[in-house]
C-alpha cells in the first residue's frame, strides 16, 4: 500500500515537474486547442502557415534578443535597427543603384555596427544596458527617417521574394525564421561564446574571474542582436515590398516578451533557442486567433500583458520549485535527448487533439454576408467615424462586419488582411497603413478570388474592386487656397505634418505645397511632423512658436494635430493667427464653431464608411460596382459649420 501511493506521488511529482519545465510548451498546445474550438477558420492550412509568417519577424528578432538576455542584459533598440537596415538596403540598391548582393551585405553590416555601438557603450562605455540601447532605438529611428526622408522606399524585387512562398504555399518568411533558430540553438549550445553568455548572466564576476574576456563577449554578444535584427528587418520589409521608416515600431518588447515566455529569466542564465521560438509561436497564435474571433486590437494587447505576466509567474514557481532551464550546451546527452522526446511527444499530442477538434466544425466557409474591415488607426476620431458609418450600414444591410485596427503598423495589418483571406470572407476592406505595404496582401486575396475595397487610401501594385475616397491631394490644395485667402495672400505660415512615412501625410503635404504655388507671397517658415496626434501637436507648435512668434497662419494635417496647435497659441487662435485643419471631425467642428479653428477640410468620414460596406457587399454578390468612388471634401468654416452633418 506505501508502495503505491509512493509510486503515484512519484508520477504526479514527475507530471508536475514535466509541466514545469515545459509551460511555454504547453501553454502553445493548450492556446492551439481552445483556438481550434472557438474558430472553424483557425484549423486550416493556409491560416496555420500565416501563423508561422506572423511569427517570424518576431522570432528572428527574439532569438538575437535570447543572446542578450542569456547574459544578463537587455537590447531595446533591435525594432529601430530593423528598420534601419532595411532602409540602408533599399537605398543603396534603388537610389545609388548598389547591386543587391552588395546591398544586403551594407545593411547586415549596419545591424552589426549598431549592435557593436551598443556593445561597447556598455562594456567601455560603462552604460546600463537599457540606457545603451533606448539611445540606440532613438538614434535607429531617427536615421531611418533621415535617410528615407520620412518616405518608404521600394524595395528590390530580387529581395522581395524572401517575402514570397516557395512551391506556391511554403512561406519563405518561416524557413528563414527556422534557418536563424538552427544558427541561435548551434551558438547557444555548440560554441564558446555560447557558454560564455550563460556563464556571464549566471554571474558575471565570476566569469570575469574565471578568465572570461567579459568586455568582448558583451561586444560579440550585442553584435549578434544587431545581426538578428537586421534579418528580421530585411525579412519584414520584403513581406510589405517597402522599407517603412516607422517599421517594427514597438517590437523590442515583443521580442522580449517571447523570450520570458519560452523561460529564459530576464536576471540571466536560462533560456534558449526552441523557448524563444514557442514564445513568439504563443503571441502569433493568441493574435492570430483574437483576430478570427473579432477580438478588439484593445483588448488583444490587454490578453498579451496578462500572458507576459503570467509567464515571468510560471518562472517564480518554476524557481521555487527547483526545476530550471538546463544552459543550452551544458546538459548531458541524455537530457537533450529527454527534451527531444518530450517536443515529439507535445507535436503528437497536439496534432491528435486538434484532429479531434477539427470535428466541431465543418470547415471554414465563404459566405458573401461576412465582411472584414481592417482600419489603419482607431486612435484618431475619424477613422473612428469611418467605422461608425460602416459598423450603421452593416446593420441596415444584415452584413456580419468584422472590425479590426493597425494601429497604423503595416506588419500588422499585413498580417490581419492575410487572416480575413483565410477566413475566406466575402469581401475585404482596407484603410491601408500605406498603400505600397498593402499591396502583397491584397494580392493575396485577389489569388483567392476575394473583392477588396479601398476606403480613403488606394493600394498600389493590386487590384481593388474599388476606391472609395476622398482626394486627399484636392483637400491639400483646398487648405492652401483657404489659408491664403485668410491672410490676403501674404503672410509666414507653419505646417504640421502627419505620421512620417504615411501616404495620407504626403498626399495632404503634396496638395498643400501645389495650392500655394498660386500664393507667392504666402512663406512656409518650418514644417514638423506630429505624428496626427493632438498632445505631439500641441508640444511641436510650443516649440515653433519659440522659433518663430510672429507666426500668422498655421496648416495641420489633421483636425487632431490643429487642436493641439490652438491650444498652444491660445488667445492668438482664431484672432492674430489663422489654424486650418483637415478631416472635419466632431471636435474639430466644434472647434470652427466656437472661432478657434477657421476651418477644416472635411471628408465626411462617416459617409466613406457607409459607401464601403454598401460596395463591398455588391462586390462580394458579383454585382458590378464603380471603380472610383468619390466623396465630395467640403471646406467648413463658422458660415457654413450649422449645416454640415459629417
Amino acid at each position: 500500500m506505501a508502495t503505491d501511493t509512493l509510486k503515484s506521488a512519484a508520477r504526479s511529482g514527475g507530471l508536475r515537474r514535466l509541466l514545469l519545465d515545459n509551460g511555454a510548451l504547453t501553454a502553445l498546445i493548450a492556446l492551439v486547442i481552445a483556438m481550434s474550438a472557438l474558430s472553424g477558420d483557425f484549423l486550416t492550412a493556409d491560416n496555420l502557415l500565416n501563423v508561422g509568417v506572423q511569427a517570424a519577424v518576431t522570432a528572428i528578432l527574439a532569438f538575437g534578443a535570447t543572446f542578450v538576455i542569456v547574459s544578463a542584459g537587455i537590447d531595446l533598440s533591435v525594432g529601430s535597427v530593423a528598420a534601419l537596415s532595411a532602409t540602408v538596403l533599399a537605398w543603396t540598391a534603388t537610389s545609388h543603384g548598389i547591386p543587391v548582393v552588395l546591398a544586403v551585405v551594407l545593411a547586415i553590416a549596419t545591424g552589426v555596427a549598431c549592435g557593436l555601438v551598443n556593445g561597447f557603450l556598455i562594456s567601455y562605455g560603462k552604460l546600463p544596458p537599457f540606457i545603451a540601447t533606448l539611445a540606440m532605438l532613438s538614434v535607429g529611428r531617427g536615421l531611418s527617417l533621415v535617410i528615407s526622408q520620412g518616405s518608404p522606399i521600394a524595395f528590390p524585387d530580387s529581395v522581395s521574394h524572401l517575402g514570397d512562398t516557395l512551391g506556391g504555399w511554403l512561406p519563405v518568411p518561416v524557413l528563414v525564421m527556422v534557418v536563424m533558430g538552427l544558427l541561435t540553438a548551434l551558438v547557444l549550445g555548440r560554441t564558446y561564446i555560447g557558454r560564455s553568455m550563460y556563464a556571464i548572466g549566471g554571474n558575471e564576476e565570476a566569469a570575469r574571474l574565471s578568465g572570461l574576456r567579459v568586455r568582448r563577449q558583451k561586444l560579440a554578444i550585442y553584435a549578434l542582436s544587431g545581426l538578428f535584427a537586421a534579418a528580421a528587418g530585411i525579412v519584414l520589409a520584403s513581406r510589405l515590398s517597402s522599407a517603412q521608416p516607422q517599421a517594427a515600431t514597438g517590437y523590442e518588447l515583443d521580442a522580449i516578451a517571447a523570450v520570458v515566455i519560452g523561460g529564459a529569466s530576464l536576471a540571466g542564465g536560462t533560456g534558449g533557442a526552441s523557448g524563444t521560438l514557442v514564445g513568439a509561436l504563443i503571441l502569433a497564435v493568441l493574435r492570430n486567433g483574437l483576430n478570427l474571433l473579432s477580438v478588439s486590437a484593445f483588448w488583444q494587447q490587454v490578453v498579451i500583458g496578462v500572458v507576459i505576466a503570467l509567464a515571468v509567474l510560471l518562472d517564480t514557481v518554476r524557481r521555487r520549485a527547483g526545476a530550471g532551464t538546463v544552459a543550452a550546451g551544458t546538459g548531458a546527452g541524455g537530457g537533450r535527448g529527454r527534451q527531444a522526446v518530450t517536443y515529439v511527444l507535445a507535436a503528437v499530442v497536439a496534432a491528435a487533439l486538434v484532429g479531434a477538434m477539427s470535428f466541431l466544425h465543418g470547415g471554414a466557409s465563404s459566405t458573401t454576408s461576412k465582411v472584414g474591415l481592417s482600419l489603419s488607426t482607431m486612435n484618431n476620431p475619424f477613422f473612428v467615424q469611418i467605422r461608425a458609418g460602416a459598423q450603421a450600414e452593416a446593420r441596415q444591410l444584415g452584413v456580419d462586419l468584422t472590425v479590426t485596427d493597425a494601429q497604423n503598423d503595416a506588419s500588422q495589418q499585413a498580417n490581419q488582411l492575410q487572416n480575413f483571406t483565410s477566413e475566406g470572407l466575402g469581401a475585404i476592406i482596407v484603410n491601408p497603413v500605406d498603400s505600397d505595404a498593402a499591396g502583397p496582401s491584397v494580392r493575396s486575396a485577389n489569388k483567392a478570388r476575394i473583392p477588396v475595397i479601398a476606403v480613403d487610401r488606394g493600394v498600389h501594385k493590386a487590384d481593388t474592386a474599388a476606391l472609395v475616397a476622398s482626394d486627399n491631394i484636392e483637400g491639400g490644395e483646398l487648405a492652401a487656397r483657404t489659408l491664403a485667402e485668410k491672410l490676403g495672400g501674404k503672410g509666414s505660415i507653419v505646417v504640421l505634418q502627419g505620421q512620417a512615412g504615411t501616404s495620407a501625410s504626403r498626399e495632404r503635404g503634396a496638395g498643400f505645397a501645389e495650392g500655394l504655388k498660386a500664393y507667392p507671397g504666402i512663406k512656409v517658415v518650418a514644417e514638423q511632423p506630429a505624428d496626427f496626434d493632438r498632445t505631439k501637436g500641441l508640444d511641436v507648435m510650443t516649440n515653433l512658436l519659440q522659433a518663430h512668434p510672429d507666426v500668422q497662419g498655421v496648416f495641420a494635417e489633421n483636425d487632431e494635430m490643429a487642436l493641439g496647435a490652438i491650444k498652444a497659441l491660445g488667445s492668438r487662435a482664431g484672432t492674430s493667427v489663422s489654424v486650418v485643419g483637415f478631416d472635419g471631425t466632431p471636435d474639430g467642428l466644434a472647434a470652427v464653431k466656437a472661432g478657434t479653428l477657421y476651418a477644416s477640410v472635411a471628408q465626411q468620414p462617416t459617409e466613406l464608411g457607409r459607401i464601403a460596406v454598401r460596395n463591398a457587399l455588391r462586390a462580394a454578390e458579383g454585382k458590378a460596382v464603380d471603380k472610383t468612388v468619390k466623396v465630395p471634401v467640403k471646406v467648413v468654416t463658422k458660415a457654413n459649420a450649422a449645416g454640415f452633418t459629417g
